[in-house]
């Protein structure tokens, strides 16, 4: 019997993550329309969207570095890492995937009736990629390797020589290798260039997108960088999923990204005030550990004394904060903390989350 369709991070994320400080949101707080310049004559109810919009291929192609043909545009990262897995897995194949990970991977493999295998990123190496662990964990049978760059849930960073030497490992499988980096395009909020993982060899496939580190997520701008035939793949796949894409959507998101420059501003105030507020806070507190924040958008602490979902549960319901809880991510006794909130929000957040530590060791009020 198939695994149903269902995942429980999801649901939690849209019936238990909201509240008036909200630290459990995954991306950069939301960019208001009003201050993108846009005109009504930019938009259209419908246009030529038949396998991806032209004028939207071509400005995300050009963002990459690739050819048009070498993108793939889908409803955010999610659907574009869906895309690729049920593109490239057929059941009862192996899919190799980091943990912790994003929990959707997990849950689109098993649906997909894939054999999930996994592979640590441990907390006491900082999260680091390790091609020496991917290659003690794959098989002869995997067909997928998964990664996140920015890792997701820790932010960790990989370098290029890691992501090759996890490429050569899936390469002498015949397998490909799937990196999700969608954090990754906060680097451009400080300048950083930004280089997908696309371009390192023919085994690899990169998913990314505007919603995170933009806070263009209403937009549901994704993209997958993939070889003009296995793109081809993905956009007759697509078909099942929706005929056109909802067009005006497609305009905006040309829009910002013709104005990128206006968006990475807002961002970077907001990033840069909250990595110095989530630090201090950090380095404050005896019982949290994490490994340095770095240019990330995400922390991903570990709690020393007691029980994560405990204190989750203590912190919203007396103090109106959330934090997504690390067992989605497979690591129970963390929690991930979103750092693209509006700087107050997350300042009294982070002071709501004291106060519930020390609820912790005070005992039941």
């Amino acid at each position: 019997m198939s695994t149903p369709p269902y995942s429980p991070y999801m649901e939690w994320a849209k019936t238990r993550s909201q509240a008036p400080f909200n630290l459990a949101s995954s991306g950069m707080a939301a960019f208001p329309l009003a201050d993108l310049p846009w005109r009504a004559e930019d938009l259209e109810l419908t246009g030529p969207s038949f396998y991806g919009y032209p004028p939207l291929l071509e400005r995300l192609a050009r963002k990459a570095g690739v050819g048009p043909d070498c993108v793939v545009t889908a409803t955010g990262t999610s659907m574009a890492n869906f895309l690729v897995m049920a593109a490239l897995l057929q059941p009862g194949d192996e899919v190799l995937i980091e943990e912790p990970t994003y929990p959707l991977f997990v849950d689109a493999a098993r649906w997909l009736r894939a054999e999930v295998r996994r592979f640590p990123r441990r907390f006491e190496d900082g999260y680091r990629l390790d091609p020496d662990l991917a290659a003690a964990a794959i098989g002869p049978r995997t067909r997928l390797v998964v990664v996140t760059n920015m890792h997701n849930p820790s932010g960790a960073l990989a370098g290029e020589e890691e992501l090759r030497a996890v490429g050569a490992i899936a390469r002498s499988v015949g397998a490909r290798v799937l990196v999700d980096e969608v954090y990754l395009e906060g680097l451009s909020l400080f300048g950083r260039p930004v280089r997908s993982a696309f371009h390192l060899g023919p085994e690899f496939v990169s998913t990314s997108s505007l919603t995170k580190a933009y806070g263009l997520s209403g937009l549901r701008c994704g993209w997958v960088l993939a070889d003009p035939d296995l793109a081809r793949r993905m956009w007759r796949l697509d078909d099942l999923f929706g005929v056109v894409p909802a067009h005006p959507a497609e305009r905006l998101s040309m829009v910002a990204l013709d104005h990128l420059d206006l968006v990475i501003a807002r961002a970077r105030a907001i990033l840069s005030a909250n990595q110095a507020e989530v630090g201090r806070f950090l380095e404050g507190r005896g019982d949290l550990t994490a490994i340095p924040l770095g240019p990330s958008m995400i922390a991903f602490p570990r709690l020393l004394r007691g029980e994560v979902e405990p204190l989750l549960e203590r912190l919203r319901e007396r103090h109106q904060t959330t934090l997504a809880p690390g067992r989605f991510f497979g690591a129970p006794g963390h929690f991930r903390l979103a750092l693209g909130t509006p700087p107050e929000t997350l300042r009294e957040g982070l002071r709501r989350l004291g106060l519930a530590l020390g609820d912790a060791e005070t005992g039941p009020a």
